[in-house]
């Protein structure tokens, strides 16, 4: 349901919009949207520590992945603000981590960098393409072609000794913690970067592994007839026992990359599947009777135990959510009745700090709970930028998408 009409919110003027107080949003009327996220934006942006000449890497306890994330995110409200004010500070931020072999495979973050890093990184190089961000540096490929070296890397890593297949979770031996276990976020990673290359290119290989990433996760029950995501499986008993736990990231990686697949094939089954995983995702809305539609982190923000990546995955469940809704319009309704709900509640708890704007955790108190960070920043502006989602131009394909040298001005 659309609650107000816009052409493509990209213009000049938008960038004047003042900054809006969160508590204050109106989501029914993009100007006040736009203030909104401009205000959130910043607040997200302010962890970062580089800029339009040079990227730094988060400060500690962040992780590189939650780098890529961030950029992500920031596209995303380039897009639908049309504030482009932050794209030079993105590109650099991109170009920098393209790796040697320019698949994003970074030499400086070898001990941290497992399939799912990477993976994160991948979704914001996508949408850079989809979106047409300016790319200036001609030495380097440009966004979409990136794309496809980061698939080609992740592709390469599917492994068969054990399970049928899948990708683990780490990808070198020195951070050996994680090369037993094969997570939903990496193949779902694999998968929502097939769908979308298959989008945006027609290529048929691209099709046949989001459907074969799709069967593997669905045959060792990583998503179950129920479409509830788990979180994954060891190798060493073949895959034969899930990890029970559910984050909110995982649904909303796998129901994007079934939405791009049902935009691209238009077969009904993968609208059949997005539809489902919306509904396996009503389990992250309504903690409480009072608290009916609002988004929480149910393995661990209702007692309090969200650690630093943690509190940053609801923000992706919304990402992609909106995201699905614009390319598979069926799912609007229900996304928007879960959304919507949990918009105002992350507007009303970004009332903290000496400004009044600074975003906290839980949605559902009725205000600022005095948890702070970049992830509760980034939840937040997902969640409300993404209001403006359906009035932008939806992500293009085939020779729409362009290499574009120059940043608007």
């Amino acid at each position: 349901m659309k609650f107000f009409k816009s052409t493509h919110p990209a213009t000049a003027a938008v960038a004047l919009i003042a900054a809006g107080i969160p508590k204050d949003l109106d989501i029914t009327n993009s100007t006040s949207i736009q203030s909104v996220a401009k205000t959130i934006a910043a607040g997200a942006m302010s962890y970062y520590p580089g800029n339009a000449q040079e990227f730094k890497d988060l400060p500690k306890p962040y992780y590189w992945w939650e780098a890529g994330a961030l950029v992500g995110s920031m596209v995303d409200y380039s897009h639908y603000t049309g504030d482009k004010s932050y794209d030079p500070t993105l590109v650099t931020a991109l170009l920098a981590q393209v790796g040697p072999n320019f698949d994003f495979m970074v030499p400086a973050h070898r001990g941290d960098e497992g399939n799912d890093d990477q993976a994160f990184w991948g979704f914001a190089v996508m949408s850079a393409a989809e979106m047409n961000l300016p790319q200036p540096n001609t030495s380097v490929p440009g966004w979409l072609d990136l794309g496809a070296n980061i698939w080609n890397s992740l592709q390469s890593r599917w492994n068969v000794s054990a399970c049928g297949g899948g990708l683990l979770w780490q990808i070198f031996p020195d951070n050996p913690n994680g090369l037993d276990y094969r997570n939903s976020v990496s193949n779902g990673g694999l998968f929502q970067l097939s769908a979308r290359l298959a989008r945006a290119t027609g290529n048929q290989t691209y099709v046949d592994w989001a459907n074969k990433v799709w069967d593997w996760t669905t045959a060792i029950g990583l998503i179950d007839a129920h479409y509830n995501v788990f979180d994954g499986a060891s190798s060493s008993d073949n895959c034969t026992k899930t990890n029970p736990v559910s984050f909110s990231y995982s649904a909303g990686i796998y129901l994007y990359g079934a939405a791009v697949m049902a935009n691209a094939t238009g077969d009904a089954k993968w609208a059949e599947r997005a539809a489902g995983l919306v509904e396996g995702s009503k389990s992250f809305f309504s903690p409480f009777d009072n608290a009916t539609n609002i988004m929480y982190e149910h393995a661990c923000e209702h007692v309090n135990i969200c650690n630093t990546d943690m509190r940053s995955f609801k923000g992706y469940l919304s990402r992609f959510m909106y995201k699905s809704a614009v390319l598979v319009p069926s799912l609007a309704p229900a996304v928007d009745e879960l959304l919507h709900t949990s918009a105002k509640g992350a507007a009303k708890a970004c009332s903290g700090g000496p400004d009044g704007t600074t975003c906290g955790e839980k949605w559902y108190v009725g205000g600022f709970d005095g948890k702070v960070g970049l992830g509760e920043e980034m939840c937040a502006l997902e969640t409300i930028q993404g209001l403006l989602a359906e009035s932008a131009a939806p992500p293009f394909r085939g020779q729409d998408i362009k290499v574009v040298r120059t940043f608007s001005s």
